[in-house]
């Protein structure tokens, strides 16, 4: 029997659409190039912190999306509310804060670690009868005509066939898919590097994400579980990130945190280990191709300024979802072109929106002219002080004006 989606890719976007559409009674087969470790369900019961976890900010938006899913009550263990946002420049005058309680929200989202986020994707999938998963398994071409799309791939010794009606292409940002397809990308490259990694501070964080324009880069600093636990997120130029890695430079990335954010947290006093990666900014010129439609980083990948990428991927996996299901009650062809189309012009305002604030924002905060800073931090009163904006700004970060 065909599948009705297949699905390349089998990160946390592959994972959480390929959950949506067995809700939705659509039969899947997600493939993942990665080999999954095995998992056993009682490790899902037994939470332990770790300095080495990467993390997610989720709007409300996103909380909506896996609490319809049925996942929420159980992701809520290892996520922390953020109450309230602060927005600063480093030796600047201006400041701007959002709370949760003028805007008449319980929070603006929930930061969640990576790990144990797909750890639960991952444990769901594994259960869910409309899932078929293979992992380990490279995909080395795809094909399509009017009718289906075919791929090929490898899976150790043996080379396997599979067709189906629509493939939904999320493998990253240099997605194989989309250089098979022939689709071209717009990159640009922001010369920088983000530093991730979770620290200890003496001070609680008390549910506020702190958003901290530096000459080093933006630095975000969000609220974990654990009172004194805060994951950092801190985009430096390219080329000195490694003054920062390996656990030699604990105590010097310490330092450079402490003078940065200054004494709101108290004393920066432990450190994980630190990761990074390049950040560009990859945006593919078409996400909609025949039966084929891209996602993920694989349609867009944006800078984590703001922490809306993953955010953005999960309200596209949404409301793909939901035109698939609509179209289901009256055709038996879920890859059908015009469908897809339409999909991909009903999510282009919300992307351009979203792509164009992340990288105004790196932008207009990279250059360190005197008059430039002034302008910055006159703009950041004013968001701070005139009425009407701060719900405006909200409702967007929520994720409720998509």
């Amino acid at each position: 029997m065909m599948p009705q989606v297949v699905i390349v890719g089998g990160g946390m976007v592959g994972l959480s659409l390929s959950l949506m559409l067995a809700k939705a009674n659509i039969r899947v087969k997600l493939l993942e190039a990665i080999q999954y470790p095995d998992l056993s369900e009682s490790e899902l019961h037994h939470y332990h912190s770790s300095f080495d976890a990467r993390n997610s900010a989720l709007s409300r938006r996103s909380v909506e999306i896996y609490n319809k899913l049925g996942l929420w009550a159980r992701l809520q263990e290892y996520a922390t509310p953020i109450r309230q946002v602060h927005i600063t420049e480093e030796g600047g005058f201006g400041k701007a804060r959002l709370l949760a309680e003028q805007e008449n929200v319980e929070n603006f989202g929930q930061v969640i670690e990576n790990a144990w986020l797909g750890r639960v994707l991952l444990s769901e999938v594994k259960k869910n009868n409309l899932i078929e998963l293979i992992d380990g398994i490279e995909v080395t071409a795809l094909t399509q005509n009017e009718k289906q799309v075919t791929v090929q791939a490898k899976r150790k010794q043996e080379n396997i066939q599979i067709q189906s009606q629509l493939v939904v292409a999320a493998d990253g940002r240099d997605s194989f898919c989309r250089q098979a397809l022939g689709v071209d990308a717009s990159v640009h490259d922001y010369e920088q590097v983000a530093i991730v990694t979770t620290v200890q501070t003496s001070k609680p964080h008390h549910h506020v994400g702190f958003e901290r324009f530096s000459a080093l880069g933006p630095l975000a600093l969000l609220p974990l579980p654990g009172e004194n636990r805060r994951s950092v997120v801190w985009p430096v130029k390219k080329g000195t990130e490694e003054q920062w890695l390996g656990s030699e430079n604990d105590q010097k990335f310490l330092d450079a945190l402490q003078h940065t954010y200054g004494g709101r947290a108290g004393k920066f006093e432990k450190t994980g280990k630190r990761f990074c990666y390049p950040l560009s900014q990859v945006l593919s010129h078409k996400q909609a191709i025949g039966r084929v439609v891209l996602m993920g980083n694989a349609a867009h990948t944006i800078h984590p300024v703001a922490g809306q990428g993953f955010n953005l991927c999960l309200r596209d996996a949404d409301v793909l979802v939901r035109f698939l299901s609509n179209h289901l009650k009256t055709s038996e062809d879920i890859g059908d072109q015009e469908l897809l189309k339409a999909y991909e012009q009903a999510r282009l305002i919300d992307q351009q929106r979203v792509i164009k604030f992340c990288d105004t924002v790196v932008r207009g905060f990279s250059h360190q002219n005197p008059v430039l800073k002034f302008v910055r931090n006159t703009g950041l009163i004013a968001f701070d002080i005139i009425p009407g904006i701060k719900p405006i700004v909200a409702t967007y970060a929520m994720g409720l004006k998509a």
